[in-house]
């Protein structure tokens, strides 16, 4: 998986490219808690992103545990099958998906 970070003042994106499973989980939970701090809109760009396991689910489910106390998160550019993977796990209605 790739990560690709945009940080502009209190706004940070991450888009992300590949896969995020239980191999890859673990690199994007260390670049949100190096990049969290002070930021205040957190946007999380799935537009090149082929898949999500439990592990990534449990990444982002930790990352908008933090943006609920300082900011908030979205997730945008989600395609269908991942979109499915939100609803099934009930996902969609904890994320601000775009």
């Amino acid at each position: 998986m790739k990560i690709n970070k945009t940080q502009n003042g209190s706004e940070l994106l991450i888009a992300l490219e590949g896969r995020l499973d239980t191999t890859t989980a673990p690199e994007l939970e260390k670049e949100l808690k190096d990049s969290i701090g002070g930021v205040e809109d957190l946007t999380i760009d799935f537009e090149k992103l082929d898949y999500i396991s439990s592990a990534g689910l449990r990444v982002l489910l930790s990352a908008q545990k933090i943006m609920m106390k300082q900011g908030e998160m979205k997730v945008v550019h989600v395609n269908e099958t991942i979109m499915e993977i939100f609803e099934v796990t009930g996902f969609s209605d904890i994320l601000t998906i775009e």
